[in-house]
């Protein structure tokens, strides 16, 4: 019976983790060696690879002057350098935008984490993206830059990004990572691999069953998967 009610809640909790969460992670902040403009009419541009099905957010490292606070900022995601399709685009602000203080460097710099939040953008899984950052505005009207990483300690495929800025062309690439979610509806592949482990569940229980209440529990298991696939 313990084997039952365990895997019932094991399947469940299956149920509850789906969607699954990935990021694209062009690696950490370094802070240190440059960094590009965002503001003053500069777009810079990365390359990132989908893993999912949509874009929730992202983070990225900036360089302000002390004092300064991120307030807004213009970004798009599109299929060419801050051009060709574009796929989600918009200002982000308020609580949909954070500025947190990490530490300060030797050029005099606040070097601060960025994060982006409650997007919506569709995309579709292993293909390439741009990200494109421009219009950041600070309350002194001062110069924002995206810290300069050039993808070290990068871990996700097709790293490192290539980048761009509109007033130099190629850079290094900067320190960035994209938030995704599968959203709501799993792809068929995933149907059927969750099917395969409720009817490998489902055999499991019927061998241990031996009429007893497992038994009962491997007939609701069934119902359920015939339901699920309908």
């Amino acid at each position: 019976m313990k084997l039952g009610i365990a895997s019932v809640m094991f399947l469940c909790s299956v149920w509850a983790a789906m969607p699954a969460r990935a990021d694209y992670n062009n690696g950490p902040i370094n802070g240190r060696v440059d960094a590009f403009r965002i503001n003053f009419g500069n777009v810079v541009s990365d390359t990132f690879e989908a893993d999912s099905s949509q874009v929730t957010g992202f983070m990225f490292g900036a360089w302000e002057l002390p004092g300064d606070t991120l307030l807004s900022l213009d970004f798009s995601i599109t299929s060419a350098e801050n051009g060709g399709q574009v796929f989600g685009s918009g200002t982000v602000s308020g609580a949909n935008l954070t500025d947190k203080y990490i530490s300060s460097n030797g050029f005099g710099f606040d070097i601060d984490l960025i994060t982006v939040t409650g997007l919506n953008v569709a995309t579709t899984s292993g293909t390439q993206y741009w990200l494109n950052l421009q219009n950041a505005d600070v309350r002194s009207g001062d110069p924002v830059y995206w810290d300069q990483n050039s993808g070290i300690g990068c871990t996700s495929p097709g790293c490192p990004s290539e980048a761009s800025q509109s007033a130099v062309g190629t850079i290094p690439s900067e320190a960035f990572t994209v938030n995704t979610s599968q959203g709501n509806t799993p792809e068929p592949g995933s149907f059927l691999l969750m099917a395969s482990g409720i009817l490998g569940l489902a055999g499991v229980l019927r061998r241990k069953s031996g009429g007893s209440v497992v038994g009962y529990q491997f007939s609701v298991l069934k119902e359920v998967l015939l339901l699920f696939l309908s």
